[in-house]
């Protein structure tokens, strides 16, 4: 019988096959620095970005079929893990029904209603396409509402790219070495007050001086975007007190905590109440999404019903709000958070103990699901300025051997990795293990 395949022409096509290198080559030449986002981009820790060709759980594949286990979940909105079963019919039953329509879908008036049921400050919800969008909106809305135009904001948080925010700000900008970003103008950073976060002294000396102009205060209730920075007690109280005091709205951009710490914000889990609450990430379950939520009387302003204009094509989009109700009535069914936590706490009290143990200095600060490994003395920073203490180049290492070793880490020193409900203990016992052998071998 004649062979079915060519061998010659088989032997071409395994090395046609696409690789992280040849993949990332072709990027560049028609990506800006071959990325979609900065910080996917390794600058901080070398080498070049992954390229991934699929996931389940808590594992990804890469191009070339390495398998790793994933402990940046997406950047957080993988709190369920990798293709969940649930999330994934949904995404099929919507895509397959139509992907876009422009107009109104049962879904989204569900998925608004379940937003309002379990966060009881948002009394009502506009769903935009990104937490980008959804912080835009907020800020555009405070002012609206209040009639003025300043904001106050904390030193390395992140709260997207929109001009006013990129003031200061944490995340991709922290891990590239950008104060700030080129394109800003002017006049809008001068409408920006930046406080250190955890500093109530600073924000009442603000309120004090400027409070008759200040229309919001925005803050990441956990701060996770220098790393992971918890707030201290009393801080998120004295945000509300000192809002009240100068009739600033108090905004909590929950895109991260919002669903990290329960089937609710953070501020909810807290008992504190925010005039508006931006939400992304979980809440899409994966896919791309957005929502600013508030009391009536605020989120009133909004077109159609009220001056403050804000519009999306995409809005509500079928497939991300399919993911979202999925996503969300797992975490209200089975409620793994305790599990979460106590799996976080195994793996953060483990590379505690490997530091100890190893004389580096580490400490691996953690609240909830989230952690990051500091390459600094203890305590765990408080702001900013005690994160960027941390040794990134000591970071960069611990990166790479961990890489080595099948552990996928956000790249940069000032993110925060996730641990998602597919992980187990076998998944943290192995990062620990790996944490404790990359310590013996790096300087910090």
């Amino acid at each position: 019988m004649r062979p079915t395949t060519n061998p010659i022409s088989d032997v071409g096509s395994l090395q046609a096959q696409p690789t992280t290198v040849s993949l990332f080559s072709r990027a560049q030449a028609v990506i800006p620095g071959g990325v979609n986002s900065p910080v996917r981009a390794f600058r901080s820790v070398g080498g070049e970005p992954l390229c991934i060709a699929s996931g389940n759980g808590a594992r990804m594949t890469t191009v070339e079929g390495r398998v790793l286990v994933d402990f940046c979940g997406s950047w957080g909105p993988l709190i369920l893990g990798h293709a969940h079963p649930a999330v994934v019919d949904a995404i099929r039953a919507a895509a397959s029904a139509g992907t876009s329509f422009g107009v109104n879908t049962p879904a989204e008036v569900e998925l608004a209603e379940m937003l309002c049921r379990l966060v009881p400050s948002i009394e009502q919800v506009r769903l935009v396409s990104s937490g980008t969008e959804a912080v835009m909106t907020a800020i555009r809305l405070a002012r609206g509402y209040t009639g003025r135009r300043r904001l106050l904001k904390f030193d390395g948080c992140y709260h997207g790219h929109s001009d006013s925010m990129l003031v200061s700000a944490g995340s991709g900008l922290l891990t590239g070495g950008i104060g700030s970003s080129a394109g800003v103008p002017s006049e809008t950073a001068a409408d920006v007050f930046v406080a250190q976060y955890n500093d109530l002294d600073a924000v009442g000396q603000i309120a004090q001086k400027r409070g008759n102009d200040l229309a919001a205060i925005i803050v990441e209730p956990v701060a996770a975007n220098m790393g992971l920075v918890a707030p201290a007690p009393g801080f998120l109280a004295g945000l509300r007190a000192a809002a009240d005091r100068c009739g600033a709205l108090l905004i909590f951009d929950e895109v991260i905590t919002g669903f990290r710490f329960g089937p609710t914000t953070y501020g909810q889990t807290i008992g504190i109440s925010p005039d508006l609450t931006t939400l992304g990430k979980i809440v899409g379950g994966g896919m791309p999404i957005g929502a600013v939520g508030g009391r009536k009387a605020i989120m009133g302003k909004l077109a159609p019903i009220g001056p403050v204009y804000q519009a999306g094509t995409l809005s509500g989009n079928p497939a991300a709000v399919a993911a979202g109700l999925a996503t969300l009535k797992v975490l209200e069914r089975e409620n793994p958070y305790a599990r979460l936590d106590a799996l976080t706490e195994r793996l953060a009290g483990g590379v505690n103990a490997a530091a100890r143990a190893t004389g580096i200095n580490v400490v691996c600060a953690r609240m909830a699901s989230l952690f990051t490994v500091y390459f600094r003395k203890e305590p765990a920073p408080r702001n900013l300025e005690e994160a960027k203490l941390a040794a990134t180049k000591a970071f960069a290492a611990f990166f790479r051997k961990m890489l080595v070793c099948g552990h996928y880490l956000p790249p940069s020193q000032f993110e925060v990795g996730f641990v998602s409900a597919a992980h187990t203990e076998r998944e943290i016992d192995g990062f620990v293990a790996a944490a404790r052998e990359s310590f013996t071998t790096i300087e910090g």
